[in-house]
């Protein structure tokens, strides 16, 4: 009898444990949609402004927002993604790794030399950005696998959006898991 209590007692925690797994589940694709929305807002907004200060010179901006668009001169260093990131984002064009490479080296002097194999770690980079939706990869003819800065959100799975979207109040309120 002892057993049968305590098994139903267990099963209701077990219950319990699970709802609140599948709510903080649930949150966490949302909330990692709106980080990769956020991040696709924050590109395009740089781009812009990147293209600004390219058409009318850096002097149009002030120190702290070209600190911000890693077109400071006072900045001791940047970061290598964030350096990739600039890159892609200044090029009109798709770029090879081997473009990515020769473009850091110009802005970004020394950068590379800090990386055995260069191009494994640009490569590694942008496979990354294109994992966080803020880059995509094609291949071109003569020219490989190329890539290119996302400007504007392009949904890869409509579906996926669209479920997590269904289940956002799920997220926020447990009691409404089945």
């Amino acid at each position: 009898m002892n057993n049968q209590i305590g098994n139903r007692e267990s099963s209701k925690a077990d219950l319990h444990v699970q709802e609140v797994i599948r709510s903080a589940e649930l949150e966490l694709l949302v909330l990692l949609q709106q980080r990769a929305e956020l991040m696709k807002r924050i590109g395009s907004i740089k781009q812009t402004l990147v293209g600004l200060a390219n058409m009318f010179g850096n002097n149009v901006l002030s120190e702290r927002l070209l600190g911000l668009l890693d077109r400071s001169t006072s900045r001791r260093g940047t970061g290598f993604t964030q350096s990739c990131r600039a890159v892609l984002m200044e090029s009109p064009t798709p770029l090879s790794v081997r473009e990515v490479c020769e473009l850091l080296k110009g802005k970004f002097p020394g950068l590379l030399e800090k990386h055995k194999k260069p191009t494994a770690s640009v490569t590694t980079v942008l496979n990354r950005l294109v994992e966080y939706d803020e880059a995509r990869s094609s291949q071109v003819e003569g020219k490989g696998r190329v890539w290119q800065w996302m400007a504007e959100r392009e949904h890869k799975d409509e579906a996926f959006l669209v479920h997590s979207q269904q289940f956002e109040t799920l997220a926020v309120d447990p009691r409404n898991v089945a």
